[in-house]
């Protein structure tokens, strides 16, 4: 499909918006998560809020119709449209930590946080400054006691959500790279950027 960027398997991509752009991202194969994380075009100190954004929204199932909110409780994004109802917005993006400590996997493994640091170093932002992503068509439950558990995607085969921008931003997206997450199979991520007349962007740089 004209317009259709594809972040392969275990990658990312880093680009800009506009505000009043709109990015949908969809899931072209079905049940594989992507971590999505914002910032200030104007001032990179300001960024996507977990903890903001699900205090403003008064839920920690955001959806259609929810804001994502930045560090200085801005808007950032609204959620025009979801058609699986699920992501996740508790957990940090997979690092290489994640694989030592959780998998007892010592190796060199691919992460999230890797591949976002990899695609917005160049927009001089710093592996540090990488906060909680959002985490797109991810499934994470939790017992009565709080303890959680993170399940395969409910996403099925072109599921998509989009959103607008609140402002220009920078946008960080990986196609996930933690086994856990995606039922424990690594698929691309597809998605198109359009401006508020809806006639798509040209935004891909550098995917790495």
């Amino acid at each position: 499909m004209e317009g259709v960027n594809i972040i392969a398997p275990q990658s990312g991509a880093a680009f800009e918006m506009d505000k009043g752009d709109t990015l949908t991202v969809i899931d072209p194969l079905g049940k594989q998560v992507s971590d999505m994380v914002l910032f200030n075009r104007a001032d990179k100190k300001e960024r996507i809020s977990s903890g903001k954004t699900m205090d403003f929204e008064e839920t920690i199932l955001l959806t259609k119709g929810n804001f994502l909110w930045s560090n200085r409780s801005q808007k950032m994004m609204e959620i025009k449209e979801d058609s699986n109802g699920r992501n996740d917005f508790l957990l940090a993006p997979c690092s290489p930590e994640t694989f030592k400590i959780m998998y007892n996997n010592p190796s060199y493994h691919p992460s999230c946080l890797e591949n976002l640091y990899k695609n917005l170093m160049r927009y001089d932002i710093e592996i540090d400054e990488i906060p909680t992503a959002f985490n797109i068509f991810m499934n994470v439950q939790f017992d009565a006691t709080g303890k959680l558990k993170v399940l395969p995607p409910t996403s099925k085969q072109g599921d998509l959500i989009r959103f607008k921008a609140e402002m220009d931003l920078i946008v960080g997206l990986t196609a996930c790279s933690a086994e856990d997450s995606n039922g424990g199979y690594f698929k691309p991520i597809n998605f198109i950027v359009t401006n508020h007349e809806g006639i798509i962007k040209d935004i891909t740089k550098n995917f790495q």
